[in-house]
């Protein structure tokens, strides 16, 4: 037993051995936590919504969701990573007055996307009827979720904020929260016999919790940091870093854009080119692989601001540890998960949501056997942010965006949901694959002029 323990405790300070790994893995334990025990609430919370609102009514709140956050997203510039990026940098290097002129602006940039989002979102919500959903006269559940822009008014640059800072611990009590008033509401709207209007309101009501406690300690944070008077600090003092920012913003965003297209906007494209029903399918395997990944969706967020403290402090053999042992420990998890998922995934979807949802199954293989790969490689994208490349992911997507619209347009019809999963799996070994070998090979290049490297 001694010996064992002694092996594991090497493997454990040879895994961790660097004090970035340390605040990562710090960091991430804080959401990893926060993120179990959600998709533990949300495991529930499906059920019962499937149990509400059948498989073509689940698939319609889909569609209602991802037409939301499709517009929001469409006029958000992934203000947080702008946040991340030059707040650190600034605070790197003792700015601390660009630091807060940097979220003074994302917050007003944010503000104005919300507004701009919401006000699509009501336009355009006869449109979404029209193309996905199966139910006509449903515009006012569209524009009701839509209101989730103005919950969310400066919520990403919010974010940004506590990830630079390191706040993951209190922003994790703040998704716990949020998780149980949503199951709480849930379960309150099946005791009562609502429907998908009471359904609707359940989420709203968690994410305004979610929303008001993360810009709460957002605006503490920045008190604390930069004074009570931060906000009062002058763009201008921006001017000489204006077109690098406005690059980073513009380019990010147009990723965004792309991804929006090619991945985020799933459900759309189930719902509108094979209906309701088959989204409710695809919805679920969405859900289930959800569990494949829950430690490593927060990873990215966590290891972003230590990748970008480690290229400002030009920490090259750092950013290598914590590029290799990332995939490694990513690895450990998600092989097994996967296996598992696989062998018990048709069993599961029996007794939790009934035979009527087996067709979610044979998806739910391929999303598994794809977003393994895109797991152990969690780090690409924010790798590129760190090193100042925000271009090369956006001009990746884009060619895989064109190859897998044109494949739905192709095949989609004809193979159903296997179609969707498949593609979706392909555009992210393609985009995920080209970004891993552009990291490696910066990497590379600054190893070879570091003499320190070994």
């Amino acid at each position: 037993m001694r010996k064992s323990f002694e092996r594991l405790q090497a493997l454990y300070l040879r895994a961790f051995d660097t004090e970035f790994m340390q605040r990562i893995v710090r960091n991430s334990s804080y959401l990893v936590s926060a993120t179990v025990f959600s998709a533990g609430l949300g495991f529930f919370q499906n059920i019962l919504q499937a149990r509400v609102l059948e498989a073509a009514g689940l698939g319609l709140l889909a569609a209602i969701a991802t037409f939301s956050n499709t517009l929001n997203r469409l006029t958000s510039f992934r203000i947080d990573e702008l946040v991340v990026r030059y707040v650190r940098l600034y605070q790197e290097r003792g700015q601390q007055d660009r630091a807060a002129a940097v979220f003074k602006m994302a917050s007003l940039l944010e503000m104005i996307g919300a507004s701009a989002a919401f006000i699509l979102i009501a336009v355009l919500a006869p449109i979404g009827v029209r193309l996905f959903s199966d139910t006509p006269g449903t515009e006012q559940w569209f524009i009701l979720y839509g209101s989730l822009t103005i919950i969310n008014l400066v919520y990403d640059s919010s974010d940004g904020m506590l990830q630079v800072f390191d706040k993951f611990g209190a922003k994790s009590i703040v998704d716990a929260i949020q998780s149980i008033v949503r199951l709480s509401l849930t379960i309150a709207v099946v005791v009562f016999g609502g429907g998908l209007f009471e359904i609707i309101l359940a989420e709203l009501a968690g994410r305004l919790v979610r929303s008001i406690g993360v810009m709460g300690l957002a605006l503490r944070t920045a008190r604390q940091e930069w004074g009570p008077d931060w906000w009062r600090t002058p763009l201008s003092v921006l001017r000489d870093e204006r077109r690098s920012l406005l690059t980073f913003a513009f380019s990010t965003n147009l990723s965004a854009t792309i991804s929006l297209i090619a991945k985020d906007s799933e459900d759309l494209w189930v719902n509108g080119f094979l209906g309701n029903l088959a989204g409710g399918y695809y919805a679920l395997a969405r859900t289930l692989n959800g569990f494949l990944q829950i430690p490593i969706s927060p990873l990215p967020a966590t290891t972003y601001p230590e990748l970008s403290r480690a290229v400002a402090q030009n920490d090259w053999q750092s950013v290598r540890s914590v590029l290799s042992k990332g995939s490694w420990l990513a690895a450990a998890y998600s092989l097994p998960v996967t296996l598992g998922l696989i062998l018990l995934g048709r069993p599961l979807i029996l007794f939790a949501w009934g035979e009527k949802f087996l067709p979610a199954y044979e998806p739910l293989v391929i999303l598994l056997l794809g977003f393994s790969f895109v797991n152990i490689f969690y780090w690409n994208r924010a790798a590129l942010l760190a090193f100042n490349r925000p271009v090369f992911p956006t001009m990746v997507n884009f060619v895989g965006m064109l190859l897998k619209v044109a494949g739905i347009l192709l095949f989609a019809q004809t193979f159903g949901v296997i179609a969707f999963a498949a593609l979706l799996v392909g555009y992210y070994v393609f985009t995920v694959g080209l970004a891993v070998l552009r990291v490696q090979n910066d990497v590379r290049k600054h190893l070879a002029t570091d003499p320190t490297a070994v």
